[in-house]
Order: structure tokens, then C-alpha cells, then sequence
């Protein structure tokens, strides 16, 4: 597959230039090898995995030694399979010397939750989190310009039309490099693979998983409910595990990056609000594989599983698009009223940008409620927080429907034109 440019790439640069060690982590497959070898490549650095067993073995017999031999920048793959032992070692040796990007270290789990590991490196790492390819990364777009949704309070139309199928088929094909690469009928064997790799390697070697069946039905429980607030107490009465249980193992399908949870947003000016995340699967490829869904079977009017799933793949290229970025964070909100939107996107300052997701090519008036409430009840209490509301749909549909208020089809968010005056 042609090397795609990540947009985490410039952020990437920038810390190996102001920190002694870069931590880039992400999901098994998500493409940090790929991007931490051309990051060394560039700079003449060294590449070693420590999936490798040969290579696991010499480092971990004498670390210092091992690692003070290899070329900076020193991609370091798979770190967390060298535990305590490796990290320390690059504690040492970076604590020495005061050179910037010694190590560029790359793991598939968690580096601030693996047990293995308690050296934190603070106060000498950057971390980095990768995600599998956004759709603007694929298209070779460039980031979302949320300044131009949140300060000029405008959207600027796409490029292309797509339709309901369209988005389906992307959503089916998920952000996987490999995966992309493959032709449909292929991507189920390639995700069945993965997630054995990820449930039976990843996640058994390094936590303490007695029940693996349970872990399995656990993960087709989060992709069938993605979208959805976490209840804990649904899940484990449907499932037939106890909360400690459920807690223990949705920490590890965290730590693995194999689900994202959105907290639920609140102000003081946002009385009354639910407090629990919403789960969203981090691949709806990986998703519609272990939910046996189809982008066909997606794209009917009649699909169930279509709207979430929709929901997720929005929430989920926003999340790519900012990441390593100082953009907006994502928040979900709904009050005991019964008002809900989608995503909320709040940057520092406090400016809001409320979203709404749905499946339809046709959008109506009752669609825009949500946003329309939030507007009227932050213009009342917190005026001038909220600076644009945006109804994401399938259709072709580009223009403003009122105060702040827009329509706009989800390939806005990489396939957008900036308008000038």
C-alpha cells in the first residue's frame, strides 16, 4: 500500500525535536511502525521491535548496553513487551544526557495502564496516540478547519456528493491500513484475526483474564452497543458477569484501544445533566465484522444498527482528526429532560460546536430540535459559548437553516473547499 502522510506526522516531528523520548501508542495495526520507521528514516535513526524474540532477548539481558548501541532516533517497537526492565533502562540512559529525541518508543497497548510497566517516564516523554487512518488522511485532506466552524461560525461546502452507500462502504471498511488494502469479501477473515490477536495475545498475556469467552461476548456486547451511554448494571445482567468483572476487562479493552469512551459534557450552566460516557466502538470496520452487518444490509432504510454505527464513524474520524492537536475535545450530553446531541466539541476557550448525526438524505425540522434547545439554553446562560450546531446526514444538502444552525453530509469533514471572499 502507498505510504499515506498521517496527520500526526508534523506533531511527531515536533516532539522529537523538544523531548528526550516520544511515546507513540495506539491499536495493534493502526500503522506506528510504519510511521515511527519514516520518522527514524528521515533522521538516520535505528529500528528494533521487541516482538521479535531474538531481539526481545538481547534487550532484555542487558538493556543499557543494548539501547546505548542503537543510532537516535531509536524506534523502540513494541515496548511493552519489554516491560519494566527496557523502560528503565531508557530512564538511565536519557537521564545522561540531555539529547532531544533519543528514543522514539511504540507499543499497542496503553503505555500509562500496562501493569508491567511502572516507570511512567514522566517529565521526560511525550505521548502520542495513533488511530487507524481517518477519512481525510485517506483522501489526502487536510484537518477539519474547526476554527472556521467555531470563530466564523460557517461550513464550507464539499467537493464530492456522497450517498447513504457511500458512507456505508466506509464505514465497513474501517481506518485498519491492511484492512483498507483488502477488497471486502476479504476484510472478515482479516478481522477475525485481528481480534483473536488482540483478545488471546494482547490482552491474556498481560491481564489477568480467567474467563476469555466472557471477554469475547463482552466486545460483541460494546460493538453492538456503540454510541450507546455505558450502563454497567445492563451490561451485566445481560451478559451474566458480575460489575468487578466487567470493570476489570472493559479497563483492558481500553488499554488495547479497542473501544473510546466520550465523556459526558457539563457546566454549571448545564444543569441536570446524565453522567455516564458513551462507548463508541474505535473501528466501525472492526464493528460491522462482529456484528455479521454489511455495507448493503447498512445502507437499507430499514437497518437498525445503521444510525449508531453512523454516529460512531462521525465521533470516530472527529476524534482521528484532532488528535495530537490543541482542537476541540469531544463530549456527548443529555439531561433528565430527555434532550440529547450526538457530540459536543468544546475547545479551551469554552467555544462549542454541538453536532447531530443521522442516516437520512432528507433532514427535517425535527431533526434540529436538539440543537436548536442547546443553543436557546447556553444564549441564556453562558452567551456566546455556543457558536455553531450542525446537522451531519447523508444527503447533498450544504447551508445554514437558521441562527447558527446548519445542514451539512458527513464527507464535509474531508472533503470540505474553503470559500474565499
Amino acid at each position: 500500500m502507498r505510504y499515506v502522510k498521517r496527520h500526526l506526522e508534523t506533531a511527531l516531528d515536533r516532539s522529537l525535536e523538544a523531548s528526550r523520548v516520544v511515546v507513540l501508542h495506539g491499536a495493534r495495526q493502526s500503522g506506528k511502525t510504519t510511521l515511527a520507521r519514516h520518522a527514524a528514516q528521515k533522521r538516520g535513526g535505528s529500528y528494533v521491535t521487541l516482538d521479535d524474540d531474538a531481539s526481545r532477548l538481547a534487550a532484555l539481558d542487558d538493556p543499557v548496553a543494548y539501547l546505548s548501541a542503537l543510532r537516535t532516533p531509536a524506534v523502540i517497537d513494541e515496548v511493552q513487551l519489554g516491560g519494566d526492565r527496557v523502560v528503565r533502562a531508557v530512564k538511565r540512559i536519557v537521564d545522561d544526557s540531555d539529547e532531544r529525541g533519543r528514543f522514539l518508543l511504540t507499543g499497542s497497548t496503553n503505555f500509562l495502564s500496562v501493569p508491567t510497566i511502572s516507570e511512567s517516564l514522566a517529565g521526560r516523554a511525550r505521548i502520542l496516540r495513533l488511530f487507524p487512518f481517518s477519512e481525510a488522511e485517506l483522501e489526502g485532506s487536510l484537518r477539519l478547519d474547526l476554527t472556521r466552524w467555531l470563530d466564523a461560525c460557517s461550513i464550507d461546502p464539499p467537493q464530492q456528493t456522497e450517498d447513504r452507500a457511500d458512507y456505508m462502504s466506509r464505514l465497513c471498511r474501517g481506518g485498519f491500513p491492511e484492512a483498507v488494502a483488502l477488497a471486502p469479501a476479504q476484510r472478515q477473515g482479516w478481522y477475525d484475526s485481528y481480534l483473536e490477536t488482540v483478545v488471546q495475545r494482547d490482552v491474556a498475556e498481560l491481564g489477568d483474564i480467567r474467563r476469555a469467552e466472557a471477554l469475547v461476548d463482552l466486545v460483541q456486547w460494546l460493538a453492538a452497543n456503540s454510541a450507546g451511554e455505558l450502563n454497567v448494571q445492563t451490561a451485566c445482567r445481560q451478559l451474566g458477569i458480575d460489575r468487578s468483572t466487567f470493570n476489570h476487562y472493559f479497563a483492558w479493552l481500553r488499554t488495547v484501544f479497542m473501544v473510546n469512551t466520550v465523556p459526558a459534557w457539563s457546566r454549571k450552566h448545564a444543569a441536570r445533566v446524565a453522567r455516564r460516557p458513551k462507548t463508541h466502538f474505535a473501528d466501525t470496520g472492526l464493528a460491522t465484522a462482529l456484528l455479521g452487518v454489511d455495507a448493503d444490509a447498512l445502507a437499507s432504510p430499514t437497518s437498525t444498527a445503521a444510525g449508531p454505527l453512523l454516529e460512531t464513524f462521525v465521533a470516530n474520524e472527529l476524534t482521528r482528526q484532532t488528535a495530537g492537536s490543541a482542537g476541540a475535545r469531544l463530549h456527548h450530553l443529555r439531561d433528565y429532560d430527555g434532550h440529547e446531541v450526538d457530540i459536543v466539541l468544546e475547545r479551551p476557550d469554552g467555544a462549542l460546536a454541538a453536532v447531530e448525526v443521522k442516516a437520512t438524505g432528507s433532514p427535517s425540522e425535527n431533526h434540529l430540535r436538539p440543537l436548536r434547545w442547546l443553543r436557546d439554553q447556553l444564549d441564556r446562560t453562558a452567551p456566546g459559548l455556543f457558536r455553531i450546531g450542525v446537522l451531519l446526514h447523508t444527503g447533498p444538502h450544504c447551508h445554514p437553516v437558521g441562527d447558527r444552525l446548519w445542514l451539512a453530509p458527513i464527507n464535509t469533514l474531508w472533503h470540505a473547499e474553503p470559500q474565499h471572499p
